[in-house]
């Protein structure tokens, strides 16, 4: 019966309700038990699949491995490895910038390292810690490891592996390229700095700012060739270099610096051909210019950003065009 807004049952009554309660309990845990041992569900885009991947080994880092496999991937398809910048997810990152469109369209697997706030709480890439960029150590280990896991699983073409990042990302790039040059076939930095650029937080604040001591090719030599395997001749991967001249987080001396280390590695001693894109864009090469070794494009107006969806130039199918991806 109803009593101020109460209801009051009878003990048979409540003893069947409680009963009932226990029964519909165990069964929701049962079905939350089959639902925790199922592996996550992948997000699918016309026919390709996104997803974290399970394991990898090892994983000294600390890292999480994201991929994105198109439906069109064929046997020796080329693998593209993006890195993030500071406080970005990888899925979300690889959206933004253009690569999982241009994946899907040519049948380009993409691997997408993710940083955790356990090692970082900017969710920054340590760039600046030899104990995460050195050949075999921390987070470069960690990412070197998903990219075979990559190349196994999907029979990727290990010829055509390409690494490219944003900021901290391209910061890590450019010592990812330094240390495994035998890995990597070509790279892009965009926003980035060079391969050694700082051993610590403040030498980082410091280098980012454009501040401090200026290092003459040869340091920027001995800098990119101490992250090498022991004794290595080269070849060198190629590199492409993107920045704005607007960039306030790390400023764009540091595009100059990253093309004087790798013209130096290179053996590049001739100045660049210098081309006018368009108002505002230029692009400097070295090599050949059919096919260069490496090109650096400036953007004026444009601060720390992955050019994306411009009318003028996008980052992404430039880049992929300088790999020789796209014809």
């Amino acid at each position: 019966m109803l009593h101020c807004g109460i209801t009051y049952v009878s003990k048979r009554s409540l003893t069947s309700t409680m009963a009932s309660f226990r029964r519909t309990g165990a069964r929701l845990l049962r079905m939350t038990s089959r639902l925790l041992k199922q592996p996550a569900k992948r997000k699918k885009t016309a026919g390709a699949t996104t997803a974290r991947a399970p394991t990898f080994s090892p994983n000294p880092g600390g890292l999480v491995m994201h991929s994105h496999v198109p439906a069109n991937l064929r046997p020796k398809a080329p693998l593209v490895v993006l890195l993030h910048g500071c406080g970005q997810a990888p899925d979300s990152f690889a959206i933004d910038t253009g690569w999982r469109r241009l994946a899907d369209q040519f049948g380009i697997a993409l691997l997408m390292p993710g940083q955790v706030a356990a090692n970082n709480s900017q969710l920054c890439f340590n760039w600046f810690r030899p104990a995460d960029t050195g050949r075999d150590l921390g987070e470069a280990a960690s990412i070197i490891a998903m990219t075979h896991a990559m190349i196994r699983r999907h029979r990727c073409d290990p010829a055509r592996v390409f690494i490219t990042g944003l900021s901290a990302g391209g910061a890590m790039t450019a010592c990812l390229l330094a240390a495994y040059p035998d890995l990597f076939a070509a790279g892009a930095v965009v926003a980035g700095l060079p391969a050694g650029s700082a051993t610590g937080v403040v030498a980082a604040m410091t280098r980012m700012a454009g501040r401090g001591k200026d290092l003459s090719a040869a340091d920027w030599l001995t800098r990119a060739r101490s992250l090498a395997p022991l004794a290595y001749a080269g070849p060198w991967p190629r590199l492409s270099i993107w920045h704005g001249d607007a960039d306030t987080t790390v400023a764009p001396i540091n595009a100059t610096q990253l093309a004087l280390q790798w013209t130096t590695l290179n053996g590049l001693d001739t100045p660049a051909v210098h081309r006018n894109v368009a108002p505002g864009i230029t692009c400097d090469v070295w090599g050949n210019p059919a096919r260069p070794t490496i090109e650096l494009w400036r953007i004026a107006g444009m601060g720390h950003v992955y050019p994306a969806d411009n009318a003028t130039i996008a980052a992404a199918p430039s880049i992929a065009r300088f790999w020789g991806l796209l014809a």
